[in-house]
């Protein structure tokens, strides 16, 4: 099927994926007197009053903002808002229809950290948790951190966190298949932008000793020359316990688990080769189909997740963020912290009984 055609095809039918719904009728007077003038100015002078019972007299409690500004929308860059509005439109649907929450799409006209934070600070008070979502690293960092620090309801960006949560649930029961122990492999993550970055902070508290990080310049070390600032100067220095210099190349070499969330194609057959036995390469970004796990196959790796949905384990945040929002608004989470991101990606783990476990059979389908 030609999903690109299909889904040009269905966004132009509707237009777009959503629409607004009223929970009630309003069929006479009496009702449009209750919704809105004059009934309506009683739950506002209760609010006012008790700014808590805004949980009680409005949607506040169930609802999520999904808040892009477009710089880094799924794999296509910078596009801009306008541009990234179908894919949190995507996002809302996928809210709606896992975890029962009612997302609103938010896309703003705002290129630095600071017009981000002052956006998302402004429209706080509607919404019960900001779900952050295609916004370039490292501006990413700072503005999750400030708003997690500000606001009172969780801040969550799934890039980040959503990504990291779903890869440890598919490393750990990748490593259930093979026989291995999370604290014994050697990982290296390619591509330590927001998702490799919270991947790489995952695995340090699920029990990783060994991972390397590697970019566009090569390894990252302490006092590399070339493109250690903001987040990477501080992975280099938590990473690499085996103080390893050069290419991506020198990385994998007797590794046990590739993590690739860089471009396509960064893993060569002749790479994956050198890998260690029964290797693990979880997950792949989302390239085209030809290119996706085949230098990895070919060299023999034996689980293999990529971004996909037409091959096994496909590596993917839906199994994760609405549930994770779902749980944090109904107990009125403050935040998202690790303990619970921990929580979560141990029973999506658990969602296969482990005699189920297999190379192509590590993560719940869709």
């Amino acid at each position: 099927m030609d999903y690109n055609a299909a889904a040009l095809e269905m966004h132009a039918k509707y237009p777009g994926k959503l629409t607004v719904n009223s929970l009630f009728e309003v069929k006479d007077r009496d009702a449009l007197s209750t919704a809105y003038t004059p009934g309506v100015a009683e739950p506002c002078r209760q609010i006012k009053a008790n700014p808590d019972d805004v949980y009680k007299y409005t949607f506040k409690g169930r609802t999520v903002a999904v808040v892009t500004n477009g710089t880094a929308v799924l794999g296509l860059g910078n596009i801009g808002p306008e541009a990234g509005l179908p894919v949190m439109e995507g996002k809302c649907v996928l809210f709606k229809e896992f975890g029962g929450v009612d997302a609103f799409p938010i896309c703003l006209n705002a290129s630095t950290r600071e017009e981000v934070i002052a956006a998302v600070k402004a429209i706080a008070p509607t919404f019960g948790g900001i779900n952050l979502e295609d916004i370039r690293s490292p501006e990413c960092f700072d503005i999750e951190a400030e708003l997690e620090r500000d606001l009172d309801i969780p801040v969550f960006h799934d890039d980040q966190h959503g990504t990291a949560i779903i890869v440890l649930a598919g490393v750990l029961n990748a490593l259930k298949v093979v026989g291995k122990r999370l604290e014994d492999v050697k990982i290296v993550q390619n591509g330590p932008g927001a998702a490799g970055t919270a991947i790489i902070k995952m695995l340090q508290v699920a029990g990783a000793k060994n991972i390397v990080a590697v970019d566009e310049h090569g390894i990252l070390y302490p006092g590399r020359p070339a493109g250690l600032a903001d987040h990477k100067e501080w992975l280099a220095t938590v990473t690499n316990p085996e103080h390893l210099t050069g290419t991506l190349a020198d990385a994998v070499r007797g590794a046990d688990i590739f993590i690739g969330t860089s471009v396509a194609g960064a893993l060569t057959t002749e790479m994956a080769a050198t890998m260690h036995r029964m290797p693990l390469c979880s997950p792949w970004p989302t390239p085209t189909r030809k290119s996706c796990p085949m230098p990895a196959k070919a060299a023999g790796v034996r689980v293999i997740g990529t971004g996909r949905s037409d091959f096994p384990n496909q590596v993917n945040n839906v199994l994760a963020f609405p549930g994770i929002f779902k749980g944090a608004l109904s107990v009125r989470a403050r935040d998202i912290n690790p303990q619970m991101k921990m929580a979560a990606a141990k029973a999506i783990a658990g969602l296969i009984p482990e005699n189920e476990l297999n190379e192509e059979n590590i993560l719940q389908g869709l």
